[in-house]
Order: structure tokens, then sequence, then C-alpha cells
């Protein structure tokens, strides 16, 4: 995307828009959180930079390392930051990148076309909420070495060797008078760099977390790139036949790229992803409108031309044929513009009409070229109409019944008396024994009980229309409110904590679970909203003479009894469900908001919970089985 003899990249090019001085005091306002999100975000940032790099054609690698005393180390093979004096403040460009908010290659100049991250924020941020920070440059046959702390220069930049290489090594230690906790979690660091490594092609990103025993190098680096992605989210998932090789469109215009992958499975959920410069879209915009106008034109105008359709004025909509659907869009562009502080949604017009117009016509050759998965698209299509029609007609039946007939089914709802959402919860909780309980243990003034019978429907297999002719499904979208599908709305929500109360056993994990998958699946928005916490009920029950303790896992309980002085009589209580509290016990422990532990459910990763989703709830069981094997040993007293 870049020529690379006319680029020019030296101090001039760092330009500065604002000073540092607010980032210690609202580090939220630049990380988002002072939580694992807001320190994951410090790697981000500076892996970001080093992408950046890759973007401009200068570097090809990228390590990071977690070490154990949990400081990361970001190392790329690019250009180097600038070390020579800043025209402006005659300091080294390094010093200022690394001390000035709003100081990088990224405003103005040439240093690049193409970029991520924060708009510049990324690495001076970083030391700002860094306790220490430790820089290392190769460039201009030199190698450069600077440090500081909490945003202060401690050592100032000075030449320590000679190099031929280039490159950046960033070592810093997240500041624990700001995190809430600077140990960095495993998974999500390898999801997000594996991410990176899928969105640039080739590039390779190896991670490095040498606080385990094993402290294996994991590598990431993608030949077929988003095609790679998506067959990542396939896997697991029956593919139309045909197409077993996802459909990939490229089009690199001036300083643009438009790239799109898609492929189809026999699934009944929709997996749309969009990036614009390797930053993930949450809320769509310009790109991904694109995109789904020029498929659902593209796959209408085909079947039309070919003489499928029967009828003249027949359509299938966009969400017929996006039925089944996995793609990537990512695209990217110069100076892109994102709605909002948190870049969620693309904004830039010409978009729209450039990669409706560049999709068009790739995806229109494709289906030319390849008329047999062309028909099973347009086929799966027409099964997914069928279906939406016939789930049309048991959405109207179940809007009909209405709240009052639905609360005398099986089921049945004990609603509160309080009427404000924001102040109201709702307990989903297994068979009447344990419904019983509850509902004697509730405050009725803002707390709601939804008994449910027998293990819910898993719609991961079975389609919409099935899953709304399930009595337990309907009386738990009327009593939360908001419908489903295209009649969803939020702010219809009944209440604002959707608390799944099951037992603590397989059983009651496998109960979760299902409730989980149809939260994810039909009512994303209110996971997304915060609303749907897991209750924490207790595992056991200790007593010392007249003192009770309630113990929530095994472990807890192991190192309780061994403080036990010989001699103590002690017993211990196990619930093996929430049926066996009697009232006072199951609020004192598990509902009452003064005492009880819920854990709020979020997604970090939307890629990652799609593929654990899809495997461990769809059709093909060899991934449950190794999934069970895998984990076969963190399971203990198993109840059978």
């Amino acid at each position: 995307m870049a020529d690379k003899k006319s680029q020019h990249y030296d101090g001039s090019d760092i330009q500065v828009l604002e000073g540092l001085e607010a980032v210690r005091k609202r580090p939220g306002m630049y990380i988002g959180s002072t939580g694992l999100p807001g320190l994951h975000h410090l790697v981000y940032e500076i892996v970001d930079n080093s992408v950046d790099e890759a973007l401009a054609g200068y570097a090809s690698r990228i390590d990071v390392t977690i070490h154990p005393d949990n400081s990361c180390t970001v190392i790329d093979n690019g250009r180097g930051i600038p070390v020579d004096k800043h025209p402006k403040y005659k300091k080294p460009a390094l010093e200022v990148v690394l001390t000035v908010l709003h100081a990088g290659g990224k405003f103005g100049g040439s240093g690049y076309k193409v970029s991520g991250g924060l708009h510049g924020v990324g690495i001076s941020v970083v030391n700002a909420l860094s306790k220490r920070l430790k820089v290392e440059v190769k460039r201009d046959g030199g190698i450069y070495e600077m440090e500081f702390s909490r945003g202060k220069v401690t050592e100032s930049m000075q030449k320590t060797g000679n190099s031929k290489a280039t490159g950046t090594k960033v070592t810093f230690w997240p500041d624990p008078e700001i995190f809430d906790t600077i140990v960095f979690d495993h998974e999500t660091l390898a999801k997000r760099l594996q991410q990176m490594a899928f969105l640039n092609k080739n590039l390779k990103i190896t991670f490095t977390d040498q606080r385990k025993l094993d402290a294996e190098v994991e590598e990431f680096q993608y030949s077929g790139g988003i095609s790679d992605f998506v067959k990542y989210l396939n896997e697991g998932k029956e593919i139309l036949p045909g197409l077993s090789k996802p459909i990939h469109i490229e089009s690199a215009l001036d300083d643009t790229v438009v790239e799109v992958a898609c492929q189809w499975n026999s699934g009944y959920h929709e997996v749309v992803y969009s990036f614009a410069n390797n930053i993930n879209t949450v809320d769509g915009g310009t790109h991904l409108e694109g995109f789904r106008t020029a498929l659902t034109r593209t796959i209408n105008d085909y079947a039309r031309k070919q003489g499928i359709f029967k009828e003249k004025d027949q359509n299938l909509t966009g969400e017929d044929i996006r039925e089944g659907l996995t793609a990537i869009v990512s695209v990217k562009l110069t100076n892109p513009q994102f709605e909002g502080q948190t870049k969620t949604k693309l904004g830039n017009s010409k978009m729209r009409t450039l990669v409706m117009q560049e999709f068009s016509k790739g995806f229109a050759e494709y289906l030319e070229e390849h008329p047999a998965p062309a028909k099973e698209i347009i086929k799966k299509a027409q099964g997914a109409q069928k279906a939406r029609n016939a789930a049309r007609k048991a959405r109207e039946a179940t809007r009909r019944k209405g709240l009052l007939e639905t609360a005398s089914l099986p089921g049945k709802l004990a609603d509160c008396s309080i009427k404000d959402a924001s102040m109201t919860e709702i307990y989903i909780v297994e068979g009447d024994s344990a419904g019983g309980s509850a509902k004697s243990a509730r405050e009725r003034s803002f707390q709601a009980i939804l008994p449910l019978r027998g293990k819910i429907l898993n719609v991961e297999r079975a389609g919409l229309h099935r899953s709304l002719s399930s009595d337990t499904i309907q009386s738990l979208i009327t009593a939360i409110g908001t419908g489903l599908g295209d009649d969803f709305n939020l702010e219809k929500a009944r209440y604002h904590k959707i608390i799944i109360m099951t037992d603590a056993d397989v059983d009651g994990a496998h109960i979760r679970i299902l409730l989980l998958t149809f939260f994810y699946r039909y009512m994303k928005p209110v996971i997304d909203a915060g609303y749907v916490y897991i209750a924490q009920p207790p595992l056991y029950r200790l007593s010392i003479g007249r003192k009770h303790e309630y113990i929530y896992n095994d472990d807890l309980m192991q190192k309780k009894l061994a403080e036990i002085e010989e001699g103590t009589k002690y017993t211990i209580q196990r619930y093996k469900g929430l049926g066996e509290m009697d009232p006072e016990q199951l609020w004192e422990t598990t509902m009452d908001p003064k005492n009880r532990t819920l854990l709020q459910v979020t997604i970090e990763d939307a890629a990652a919970a799609e593929r654990s989703i899809s495997e461990l709830m769809g059709s093909q069981v060899e991934y449950r089985k190794d999934f069970i094997q895998e984990h076969a040993k963190e399971v203990r007293n198993l109840d059978i």
C-alpha cells in the first residue's frame, strides 16, 4: 500500500496536539476502565502501533511476551520510532512520542497512510499508566534506550550500541496504583493476537506467557487471512455443499482496501464481523451496510436471471439470505471517521458505495462461475424464508396470548410489585422445588421468580420456529418483555437484572449453558447491556458449635477443614440442589443483595464466544467429546 522510497518518516512527522496531564487522573477516558479490559488495552495499544508498521509495509513480525512479574514486552521489526530531535520540542522524537498525548506519525506528516489504535494516544497512555516503561529502538545503524516511570523520564535517551536491524521493543510494568489487577489473562490476549494475525495476511505474531510452566510459544500466521478467520469460526459446523473454501473477494483502490470472506453453513444463525483498519466495529457502519445491500441485491438478481423464482416479483430478504452465513468484512482506509469515542461504528459514507460496488462485482462473478454452490445458497435462503414466515405466525400467536395467559403456564411467573425495570430483577430457576423456595425467600417488591420445568430447548440445534413452539421459551420471552428478532426492543425489558439460578451440579450447569445459549442467540443485546447474571449458591454449610459458615467451592472447603483444630466437632451439610435450602438460607446466601455474589455475563471476544457456542452446543459431537476429555481432570465431586 505504501511506496517505500518516497515514504518520509523522521522527527518532523511527529506532530503534537495536546499534553498528557489528565491520563492518570481519568484513565477510564483513555482505556475504558481500570479493570481487566483496561489492563489488556495497554497491550493492544502497543501491538496496534506495531501492526501499523506492518500495514505500511515495514514490519513482518510481532513478538509479545508476558513475564512472571506480569510485565509485558512487545517487539516488532518495523522502522523503529524516530530518535532524531523533534523540530518544535527540541527533544528526541522518541521522548515526545512517549510523553505527549496525541503525538505520533498518524497526524499530518507522512508517517502512516492507514492506522488503527486510539488516535495515536496509545503508547503515551501506556507510559502514563505504567509504574515503569523501558523502550529500545534499533534504527539509523544504532541501538537507543530510554526509561520512564508513570509518564516521567527516569533515564534519558542514550545510544547503547550498533545494529543494522530496525525495530522497536517496549517493556512495561502496569501501575498497581491505577489498575484493579495487574494480572493479564492468557486466553483474552491470545484470542486478540490471533484475530490481528487473521486480519493481516502473512503477518507473524508470536505469544509467550512465561508465567505458565510449559511457556510454549504460540504462533499466529495465516496465509489465507480473513478466509482462514471464517474457516476458524465455522469449525464444527456443517458447511453447505460446494462451499468448503470460503468466498474471498479483495479489491485495492488507491489507498483503500476492501476485503470480504464469506461461507454458509447449515445452521440458523448469522455471524458477521466488520473491521476498519483492524478495529472491530461492533456497531457496524457504512462498510457493513454496503456489504449487506450488495449481498441481498446480487443473490436476488442471480436467482431471477436463472429463473429460480417462480413468481416475477418474488424476493428473498437480507435476513433469509444471511441465515447460516459467516462473514468477515474488513476495510483499510485513510482518515477513517468513527462515530463515538469507542470507535464502534464506521461513518465514512464513501465506504458504503465502495464496498457495495466491489463486493457486488466480485460476488456476481463467483455465482456465475460456481452454479452448484450458488443454488445451495439460494435453496438455504428459501428454506429460511419459509421458516421465518412460520416463526412470524408463532410470534403473533405468542403476542395474542399476552402475559396473563402465559403466567398460567406450568412454569408460571411470580412477578414483583415495583414496575421500574431499573430497580427490578428476575430469577430464572429450575423446577418447582427450587421455585417454591425462591418464591418464599424473595423480596416481593423487586424480585420476580420464573421457574422452568425440565431442560430448556437447545436453540443452537433448533430453528427459531421450533424454539418459539416451546412453552418454556415462550414464557421466558414474555416474562422478559423485550421480544426478539425484528421485534426486539431493549427499552421494553421488564427487569434490568436477569439472574440464572441453577443447582451447583452437572445438571444445573447444563441448564445454565442452555439458557446462556438462548440469550446469546436471540437476546444478545441484554447481555451487551449487562443485564444477565449468574447466581452463586453455596455448595456446603459448615457448622462448628452454634456458628455456621457457607462455603462456595471445594477448594475453599478443604482449606477451611485444614484450619479446624483436632478434636473440634463440626458438621457439614452438602447442598445438592437449591430445593434443599430453606427459604431463609436461600435468601441469606444467594438472593440478599447485601450478601450474595453475582457473576455478570459479558462477551469480551465475540469471535471466541461464537466458536465456543457453536462447538459445545452444535451438532458435531466430536468437539464436545474433545472438550470433555481435555477438561475432565478439572471436574471434582461429580454427582451422578
